[in-house]
């Protein structure tokens, strides 16, 4: 079959969606990936599949960019002319979507969450939401990340056929390796995975910090990320002060987990937490926000820690229980997030899926 992947994010398809692609190849399917460029299209081009590039500005709301993005995948999906267009994420969900109905091209679609347009009330999300119920009409199965956001779509009405949930991206039991647990606790490093910005819940985790650090002199932030919403200068204050270390964007995630005690997300909504899994799979704690694609990741009081979400006095609170376990009760939170991970994150769930809904769409064909 011809098979065109629609993304918004080349490092994210990379990381998170390796494991499918190679398989579509190695069954000697015809894939093309169409995503923004960065440098991680080599290495998805590696994977043995034809890359076209795509424009497009995650946050924009600009309606002649997105009409020229719906334009693009019209042209697109006509030169290729796939038997089945995957997509994820809001734009090509949508867009995608649309070109596909009118193209009637087979199409499977991936929430990987609802995003802050949908999140948020008002004008935004009634926009937001209409687009998708347009966009996700013909979808022959949509994937959820979590069972409360299909059920959000469900009650809406924007989706109505075929739907799944999977256990969010999965994780790479082999890629993300178990790693000891540290054997010192003369300096606590607790790790922050994610974009610099609000709805990450970076507000209260650099007070939350603050404040720890006032009590527990061996206690230390480490944040890698990408900074947006103009958190940098804020950020080096922080440092200044000894209070954080920020790292920027890193590609070797796993060697930050592997030196860490535990992983902090204090975000406000998530469609799966990819850097909580990875950081159960490597064998660390997570202490997360009491919200739908945190809570699924750890089970609370014996993998991980959670707080109240907007809540900096809660993740205070977190944060200083977990100080005060004892090691081996830390570093079994650590092997028990591990046997989580393996017996419902496993990545090749997620590929499962797919291959079974390729396949139904290929009987209909033939």
């Amino acid at each position: 079959m011809r098979i065109l992947i629609l993304d918004n994010y080349s490092m994210g398809l990379y990381r998170f969606r390796k494991e499918l692609i190679e398989e579509l190849v190695r069954q000697k399917n015809e894939v093309y990936v169409c995503s923004p460029y960065d440098k991680y299209v080599e290495k998805i081009k590696g994977l043995g599949c034809e890359y076209i590039e795509a424009k497009i500005e995650r946050r924009s709301v600009n309606p002649i960019k997105d009409l020229k993005l719906m334009l693009f995948y019209l042209k697109i999906i006509r030169i290729i002319k796939p038997d089945v267009v995957l997509t994820y994420t809001i734009k090509p969900n949508v867009y995608g979507g649309i070109a596909c109905r009118i193209t009637k091209t087979p199409y499977l679609s991936n929430v990987t969450g609802l995003g802050t347009s949908i999140e948020n009330r008002g004008l935004i999300q009634k926009i937001a939401l209409f687009l998708y119920k347009i966009g996700l009409k013909k979808s022959r199965c949509v994937f959820f990340q979590n069972k409360s956001n299909m059920n959000k779509f469900t009650d809406k009405k924007i989706v109505k056929g075929n739907k799944r949930v999977l256990p969010g991206s999965g994780v790479n039991l082999v890629e993300h390796q178990f790693e000891d647990y540290p054997e010192s606790e003369e300096n606590i490093r607790f790790l922050f995975i994610g974009r610099i910005m609000k709805e990450k819940g970076i507000d209260e985790l650099l007070e939350a910090a603050r404040r720890i650090k006032e009590r527990y002199s061996n206690v230390h932030f480490e944040l890698i990320g990408f900074c947006e919403e103009g958190y940098a200068v804020k950020l080096q204050e922080l440092m200044n002060l000894g209070i954080i270390e920020y790292y920027g964007l890193q590609d070797d995630v796993h060697t930050f987990i592997k030196n860490s005690h535990a992983v902090i997300l204090p975000s406000y909504h998530e469609g799966m937490s990819n850097a909580l899994l990875e950081s159960a799979t490597t064998g660390r704690p997570v202490i997360a926000s009491k919200i739908t694609g945190c809570m699924e990741t750890f089970d609370d009081g014996i993998s991980g820690l959670g707080f109240e979400v907007k809540n900096v006095d809660s993740l205070e609170q977190a944060l200083i229980k977990f100080i005060q376990l004892p090691l081996e009760k830390k570093r079994a939170m650590g092997v028990a997030g591990r046997g989580k991970m393996e017996r419902e994150f496993n990545r090749q769930i997620v590929v499962s899926a797919y291959i079974e809904e390729i396949e139904n769409i290929k009987k209909r064909i033939s």
